[in-house]
């Protein structure tokens, strides 16, 4: 097993913080939802450490102004064209096959960011699959496997999974992941989807290793962000979001800004310090003890978030729901 890092960071540390110092010129970078929110943040910085990034997103053209924004980073250090934007929908299979196909070269980071949160009703993708459990886990998952033959060829390349501390409300229940059979409840399909994430960087880390290629997960913390967008000002004042008053809070208390919310994500991009680190769970910019009780509100990783034969059982469920591939599927451990 890899040895703990030991890190100088806080919950309070930004990206700036965890990226000072860091050369990231020649590496190429891809993050999801990269447009908003801690994606945003996460693309800005590293284009700011020199990193060649590319903003995968669902509509190219409504994040221009974004876009913009992370070239104006790009071009002051000397970086005139190391920024780009590409159509990615993690709930349509086509578009994830056209993303991969439309990669070439080497990839050297790879952030899984984008997701989405509590839809209020259950829905569906074309497959039939939670759209949940699709987009955040499945999408991903077709993503990093189909640019596995990129990631290699990046030597060190590093993929980083935007979980969540909801993973400790709940499980995958592979016997009705999909909500076919129980009760559709949108706190509980989130909670799973992020579960699957951290169970999958389990499984990847070890696939993987000999590759070269490390696989962390992550829970950024709580930051104001479109992912709130499906909250009602109930679950809005119930997670502290809303004040005595009813008014919705730019930076809830104990919340993070989205600064502070993705010094995480950019340390496991980045950073020297975790060089070689793979499998980990991390939380403020540090690796996450292990939660003996599960439950929502805890910090921590739990236990079957990261056992490995869940973990290779979620492994071979997602390689069947995605009907195979030329990935190789050998586990190397």
């Amino acid at each position: 097993m890899t040895s703990q890092p030991s890190l100088p960071y806080t919950a309070r540390s930004t990206a700036d913080d965890v990226i000072e110092g860091v050369d990231l010129t020649g590496r190429r970078a891809v993050i999801t939802g990269g447009a908003s929110g801690i994606g945003l943040v996460t693309a800005r910085t590293l284009a700011k450490a020199g990193a060649d990034v590319t903003l995968a997103v669902r509509d190219p053209r409504a994040v221009r102004q974004a876009a913009e924004e992370i070239r104006a980073v790009s071009r002051a250090v000397g970086r005139a064209d190391a920024v780009h934007v590409a159509r990615l929908d993690l709930a349509d299979r086509d578009s994830i096959a056209a993303f991969i196909s439309a990669w070439a070269g080497p990839l050297h980071i790879l952030v899984n960011n984008a997701g989405i949160m509590a839809l209020p009703a259950l829905a569906r993708t074309p497959e039939g699959w939670e759209s949940q459990f699709a987009t955040n886990h499945l999408g991903h998952a077709a993503l990093t496997l189909g640019l596995h033959g990129a990631l290699v060829s990046g030597e060190a390349s590093r993929v980083v999974q935007v979980a969540s501390s909801a993973h400790l409300m709940a499980p995958v229940d592979f016997d009705d992941i999909h909500f076919e059979r129980r009760p559709y409840e949108a706190w509980t399909a989130y909670a799973q989807s992020k579960t699957a994430m951290v169970l999958f960087t389990t499984a990847l880390a070890e696939r993987w290793r000999r590759d070269g290629v490390t696989v962390n997960a992550l829970h950024p913390g709580g930051i104001m962000t479109n992912l709130q967008r499906h909250l009602d000002d109930a679950q809005l004042a119930l997670v502290g979001a809303k004040d005595s008053t009813g008014t919705t809070l730019e930076v809830p208390p104990g919340w993070k800004t989205p600064e502070q919310g993705a010094a995480t994500s950019v340390l496991l991009a980045a950073s020297p310090l975790v060089a070689g680190i793979t499998g980990r769970y991390f939380e403020d910019s540090a690796v996450a003890p292990v939660q003996p009780e599960p439950a929502a509100g805890k910090n921590g990783v739990a236990p079957y978030a990261i056992d490995h034969r869940l973990a290779d059982r979620l492994f071979e469920e997602t390689v069947r729901l995605l009907g195979g591939g030329t990935v190789q599927m050998t586990p190397t451990r």
